[in-house]
């Protein structure tokens, strides 16, 4: 159980009908999700994020709960530190701590021990482009389709399969009113498990910097399910880029 949750914590997230969704192309619906979201000159100016909250994890044994931060930086840097206290599932205090430079990812993981991060999971963190995966995805060599509209709870959302240069597609759902992100559905390799759908949700979407962001976000999958609610949040943070890379340097 120890290796499910510290595999899928952070894996930082279903045909429709698509003659419904004809109306409107695919660069229409990406447009109005940029304009949306803030608007391609408010995200123009964001050059790094800052996210800090509390992290819920649902277990056999209870929930449990700790604090989290989460630091981006253009185009796709990304570091997550996790730290929990498992002593009432008989496991004691975990800390992960998740680095990606750009081109190579590292966990530092109290429990499992510290071990490069490779196959889908990398893939995944390269095609994760901060502010947004949809700024420019063409001249980066991804694909976006549009496969109509879905239901996410009571609202209809129209549903884009984003597919990266490399690694796997993301099931993108934007809401069919307001264009902003209602759902993100992406397969994850978790070993020992095979491949999982992992389903995240993003809830209480706020203006910060002229800018909409989830400050709570829902994430599942068939081994393991943990909400994130955000505290604050801070863009064009001052940014130690060593807190991207492996202690030490070498890999």
């Amino acid at each position: 159980m120890r290796a499910v949750i510290t595999r899928l914590i952070v894996a930082v997230l279903v045909l429709g009908w698509s003659s419904l969704a004809a109306a409107q192309t695919v660069d229409e619906i990406v447009e109005k999700h940029l304009t949306a979201i803030g608007g391609r000159a408010a995200l123009a100016k964001l050059e790094s994020r800052l996210m800090v909250g509390t992290i819920t994890l649902s277990t056999p044994g209870g929930d449990v709960t700790g604090p989290i931060e989460a630091l981006t930086e253009r185009p796709n840097k990304a570091r997550t530190l996790i730290n929990l206290d498992l002593s009432a599932l008989g496991a004691g205090p975990m800390r992960i701590d998740q680095r990606f430079d750009g081109t190579r990812g590292y966990m530092l993981d109290s429990m499992q021990g510290d071990r490069p991060i490779t196959g889908s999971q990398l893939e995944i963190m390269k095609a994760s482009m901060f502010p947004s995966a949809f700024i420019d995805y063409k001249e980066r060599g991804a694909t976006v389709e549009l496969k109509g509209k879905e239901k996410v709870g009571d609202r209809d959302a129209y549903v884009l399969i984003f597919t990266p240069k490399g690694g796997p597609a993301v099931r993108q759902y934007l809401d069919a009113e307001s264009y902003l992100p209602v759902r993100a559905v992406v397969s994850v390799e978790v070993p020992g498990m095979g491949t999982l759908d992992q389903v995240s949700d993003f809830l209480d979407q706020r203006d910060v910097d002229g800018v909409k962001v989830p400050f709570l976000v829902k994430s599942s999958s068939a081994a393991q399910s943990f909400t994130i609610t955000v505290t604050k949040v801070e863009h064009n943070v001052k940014v130690d880029e060593t807190l991207f890379v492996k202690p030490g340097g070498d890999r």
